[in-house]
């Protein structure tokens, strides 16, 4: 298990990372998810031991690793661009550690083999890396990295470099991969679409302090505080009167602060002949998508929020609706009191 006591990391006097507890039992994936700046990189660089600490101490299954180098600490580390040795076959980039560490020919043949079929890329084993895809690559780098069987893998954006929607798909891949081979595995992202297809646990990082630490769905279903809930994704953080408003919509207790996503509010025709019941509202903006329509609505006695439309429908502009809110995609934020519960000042 890793375990972060009270790291701190500093240049130059600026504190990067400040005062991060953290834990990663055995098995897990941890993601730390933050925008580019707020430390996250840095923290992984002291977990490998690539960045002294001002204060505070990583440990692994309680023994202190204050002195211990990189090279001993047991930890491969995987970045966003892959490294790959490009004068290497596939075979070769993933045997490379077994190699370093003497196993026989047969042993390390056995294992490349076995490494590529889990990656998903069985038969590579002769090609160069300049003729493989960059998902390609990014599973090579990948089988390469689990080969020096580590006891913690650290991922630095493993998948930031390659498009969205490749990234969704080996997102997923990823997390098979850790699951199947029982990888203990940190991870640092950007990307809150990685990180909850990848992780177990999410710690939210912001201006290198950790914010928000838990179960991803946790996390996601519950932001701390409305910049923790827009950085996750909630495009809509409602307070006061609009908040009680919007709650008493969704039949949910009410609260004086909620982030609410686009989905958890349905838009449709208004007028003769409209399904259900609602809210009225007027359409300020609409745009068609794959999935269907996305609006902004502006709804009486709440204001504007983003909404999506019903199936076979589309909107314009100006357009009167009825709006009703979804249970999900609703989140009374970590401050926020009951109406009614106690003092109101």
């Amino acid at each position: 298990m890793l375990d972060l006591k009270g790291v701190e990391v500093a240049f130059d006097g600026t504190v990067a990372v400040d005062g991060v507890d953290l834990s990663v039992a055995d098995g897990d994936v941890l993601a730390v998810l933050g925008p580019s700046g707020c430390g996250k990189s840095t923290l992984l660089r002291a977990v490998a031991g690539l960045e002294p600490l001002r204060s505070g101490a990583i440990a692994w299954d309680g023994a202190d690793l204050a002195g211990t180098p990189t090279h001993r600490r047991g930890f491969a580390l995987m970045f966003q661009d892959g490294q790959l040795f490009d004068h290497l076959t596939v075979a070769g980039n993933v045997g490379y550690a077994l190699r370093l560490q003497g196993e026989s020919r047969t042993a390390v043949r056995a294992a490349v083999g076995d490494l590529l079929d889990l990656v998903g890329l069985g038969g590579y084993g002769d090609r160069l890396p300049r003729t493989l895809s960059g998902g390609e690559r990014q599973r090579v780098a990948l089988a390469r990295s689990l080969a020096a069987r580590p006891r913690l893998l650290l991922l630095d954006e493993p998948l930031s470099a390659l498009d969205a929607g490749l990234r969704v798909r080996l997102a997923a891949d990823l997390r098979r991969i850790l699951t199947e081979a029982g990888t203990t595995a940190l991870l640092v992202t950007h990307d809150q679409d990685e990180a909850f297809a990848v992780a177990d646990r999410l710690a939210v990082m912001r201006g290198g302090r950790i914010v928000q630490e838990g179960a991803t769905a946790d996390v996601w279903s519950a932001p701390a505080d409305a910049e923790t809930a827009l950085f996750l994704g909630y495009p809509r953080v409602l307070v006061g009167e609009a908040a009680e408003a919007l709650l008493r919509l969704a039949d949910r207790p009410v609260a004086r602060e909620v982030a609410v996503r686009a989905t958890a509010v349905v838009a449709a025709p208004s007028g003769p002949g409209a399904a259900g019941s609602g809210a009225s509202g007027l359409v300020r903006a609409a745009r068609l998508t794959p999935d269907g329509s996305r609006l902004v609505v502006d709804v009486d006695g709440i204001g504007e929020l983003d909404a999506v439309g019903t199936a076979g429908w589309a909107p314009r502009a100006g357009e009167r609706v009825v709006v009703r809110v979804e249970g999900h995609g609703i989140a009374p934020l970590g401050g926020a009191v009951p109406v009614g519960s106690g003092d109101v000042s």
